[in-house]
């Protein structure tokens, strides 16, 4: 099944958006940041490396547009962001990655969310997802006791991790459970059968 996987183009994938949620917050896995790299909370003008981020992420067209959008979802919660807001740093404390452990409304009831996980594309690759996704669960843990989070088939590799995590499918609609039946293929996995 790597083979399959390694074959698939980016653009091939079909693109099913996917919710996932994490039933409790615990045994949250334990990861090692790699050397050079650290993690910190939001600090007052973080929003710009925020946007700068996401947008060299490919989130938003511009770092203008994914300021704009930083503004319209957190501008106001700025005591809330310098808790629930993580950055890793390079060596040279310059924030290369971001993931906020936010919250929002998942089957009526307001529960954790993984928000907006994003790191720069030339630091990619080097084991930071999974520390960066540790430490936001535990800061997560602080002010919920469920999480969810939303993402896409097109991101097949962060969903096999968010599965690794505890995170479970939430399937709602024939679409879901396409998007899901493609997981599967892709991942080389069962995953609906492991609910």
């Amino acid at each position: 099944m790597t083979d399959q996987i390694n074959s698939e183009e980016p653009g091939s994938i079909p693109h099913f958006g996917l919710t996932m949620v994490r039933p409790n917050m615990l045994g949250i896995p334990e990861a090692a940041m790699p050397g050079g790299y650290s993690i910190r909370t939001f600090r007052d003008g973080d929003e710009e490396h925020w946007a700068r981020i996401e947008q060299a992420a490919g989130e938003f067209k511009s770092a203008e547009a994914a300021l704009r959008r930083f503004r319209d979802e957190f501008g106001g919660y700025t005591d809330e962001m310098e808790q629930r807001c993580l950055f890793v740093t390079d060596e040279r404390d310059i924030p290369i990655g971001t993931t906020t452990a936010w919250y929002g409304e998942l089957d009526g009831s307001v529960i954790g969310r993984i928000h907006w996980v994003a790191v720069v594309p030339e630091h990619q690759g080097r084991k930071l997802s999974k520390p960066l996704l540790s430490a936001a669960l535990r800061t997560m843990a602080r002010f919920h006791d469920k999480a969810y989070l939303t993402t896409q088939t097109t991101s097949y590799k962060a969903v096999g991790m968010y599965l690794n995590y505890g995170f479970e499918p939430v399937i709602r609609t024939p679409e879901c459970a396409d998007g899901w039946k493609l997981m599967e293929r892709l991942l080389g996995r069962s995953i609906v059968a492991e609910r």
